[in-house]
């Protein structure tokens, strides 16, 4: 936690999402919840933020979360929501993050829904475990518009229990995109992220596990060099031996 914490910014940047009137936002009921959030890492930083501006708030949590994950960090996610039933994470169209059309690329939408989908698994994690993306397949279903993406994942109280109750599991996390900029109807991205977790003990376990077999390896390698080595030696000897005799 100290670690994560450190990572608060000193000085907040001005630099907000772009202003998008509410009837272009697309909206998603937030799921009632009437479960107490775990203690982690990134639940203690929101207990700390949450009586600050919304703004702010947000501010200071995607500056913190953007250095936790630098590749993040760099594209310019910004968290509009970090709750344990929804995390709401949005991307302005800029030129970094382009395609050859004007339009988001591709991949850091992608980026955007797997961020989403990552933490909100991460806020519902209990410390002992860690998390990994499984699989994911993405969906374009029509050109999307020039303006800002948004991703957002959400989590019924059944899922958040269901996660806390599993030491090792598996699960898709639900995920909507939303393209602010467009009246269409049809949704322009599906997606489907499938998560992982696994004891942080059998992680370890697997590494070492990893390090002992690539110790045994280099041993025999070694073993049967010195042995090799040695048989050529005593052949030398032995050919030495019988020149001399004649």
């Amino acid at each position: 936690m100290s670690g994560l914490l450190k990572k608060l910014p000193i000085k907040l940047s001005n630099k907000l999402p772009a202003k998008v009137s509410d009837n272009a936002r697309s909206s998603v009921e937030k799921p009632n919840s009437t479960l107490k959030p775990i203690s982690n890492q990134f639940t203690k930083l929101l207990s700390i933020t949450k009586y600050l501006p919304a703004g702010a708030r947000s501010s200071i949590l995607s500056k913190a979360f953007g250095k936790v994950v630098p590749y993040v960090g760099t594209t310019g996610i910004y968290y509009e929501t970090v709750e344990p039933n929804q995390v709401v994470v949005s991307l302005n169209n800029t030129k970094a993050v382009q395609n050859h059309i004007g339009s988001i690329h591709a991949v850091a939408i992608t980026l955007l829904a797997e961020t989403a989908t990552g933490f909100i698994l991460g806020l519902n994690l209990p410390a002992d475990r860690v998390l990994l993306i499984k699989s994911y397949s993405v969906n374009f279903y029509r050109p999307i518009k020039k303006g800002q993406m948004a991703a957002v994942a959400s989590l019924s109280d059944e899922q958040r229990l269901d996660i806390l109750n599993t030491p090792k599991g598996e699960m898709v996390i639900p995920c909507v995109i939303h393209d602010r900029e467009s009246d269409s109807d049809r949704d322009p991205i599906v997606v489907e992220m499938t998560w992982a977790w696994i004891p942080k003990s059998e992680l370890e376990a697997r590494r070492l596990g990893k390090a002992s077999e690539s110790s045994v390896e280099s041993d025999t390698e070694s073993n049967t060099k010195a042995a090799v080595e040695t048989e050529q030696s005593n052949q030398s000897a032995a050919n030495d031996e019988v020149a001399t005799s004649k």
